[in-house]
């Protein structure tokens, strides 16, 4: 959501005397219902609570009915708000961010398109995996990200395939709701530090910037998390036997991209319109989102234009 959507959205909650906020939809509006939340709350502009515990006083109750299978927002500590003057996507993260109810129904998902369905599988696909190989991951945030990520391999092809398909549907919805509670508590990397970029400077669409940098940045991270990519390649249903460690590792990356082509996500960020000249200002940008905090291999500006070139480029390996 926008800046000044969310004060607005405060100035209307204060004027009708409100004392609750039930935000129905997809990540944005999820997260523009914290936005509110925030303000009505806390006062002030949404842009005084940009980074990690700038929020003190307690939010009115918050109850969250996700419409989509992906951003995970409806259970975790994090708001992401486009600063349209700036044109990048402000990370707000507080405990009290945290809804107090999210009702999650399979059925709303049969109301989503083929694409969105699969930019925003992708997205909780990200999530699950970020969250796996956090420096900051925990057993129990291992357990919730690990299962995301098989039921997502398993189901998120059906659920784009077939709307009506409640089995999957259910699948992905408990994938969103697990991949989103390891986030929330492992936090996330590189891949979502650089997507927050391209939607606030291109209000490019989240999930499918995340499915095409997701392998990009497992790529670059794959030296320090050997182990845990491997994992990752078995829970997509990769058969490792016989390989390397590396090698199975690597299955992972090709996992997730045979993914992509089968879902019909393009291979690079140049395909959905991207042009090359904003690699630098990106890259300044990305180094400074609080998801590089937890990314499992040390990263800065210039590892993360040369991820950018390589996924405007569509180059693996």
């Amino acid at each position: 959501p926008k800046d000044y959507e969310v004060e607005e959205g405060a100035k209307q909650y204060l004027a009708a005397g409100c004392d609750a906020i039930v935000g129905l939809g997809g990540g944005s509006p999820i997260d523009a219902a914290k936005g509110i939340a925030v303000l009505v709350s806390n006062g002030g502009r949404i842009h005084d609570y940009e980074g990690v515990d700038k929020v003190s006083r307690p939010l009115p109750p918050m109850i969250m009915i996700p419409s989509t299978a992906g951003t995970g927002a409806d259970v975790s500590q994090f708001a992401v708000i486009t600063d349209t003057k700036r044109k990048v996507k402000m990370v707000l993260v507080s405990k009290s961010l945290v809804p107090d109810i999210s009702i999650v129904d399979p059925l709303l998902l049969t109301t989503k398109g083929a694409m969105l369905t699969a930019n925003t599988g992708m997205d909780a696909l990200a999530h699950a995996v970020e969250a796996y190989v956090s420096s900051a991951a925990t057993p129990l945030t291992d357990v919730l990200a690990l299962n995301a990520i098989r039921l997502i391999a398993g189901n998120l092809r059906e659920s784009v395939a077939s709307q009506n398909n409640l089995h999957a549907k259910e699948a992905m919805a408990m994938a969103s709701l697990q991949a989103g509670l390891a986030f929330s508590n492992a936090i996330l990397g590189a891949v979502h530090a650089m997507a927050h970029q391209l939607g606030g400077l291109r209000d490019m669409p989240h999930g499918a910037v995340d499915a095409i940098l997701l392998p990009y940045v497992m790529e670059y991270n794959l030296i320090a998390a050997v182990d845990r990519f491997v994992d990752i390649a078995v829970a997509m249903g990769e058969n490792v036997a016989g390989l390397s460690r590396r090698e199975a590792a690597a299955r992972a990356i090709c996992a997730v991209r045979q993914l992509n082509e089968d879902l019909g996500i393009p291979n690079s960020l140049r395909e959905i319109g991207l042009g090359v000249e904003d690699i630098p200002r990106l890259s300044q940008n990305a180094v400074k989102d609080p998801c590089l905090l937890t990314n499992p291999r040390d990263i800065g500006v210039s590892e993360i234009a040369e991820i950018f070139y390589r996924a405007w480029e569509g180059k693996i390996g």
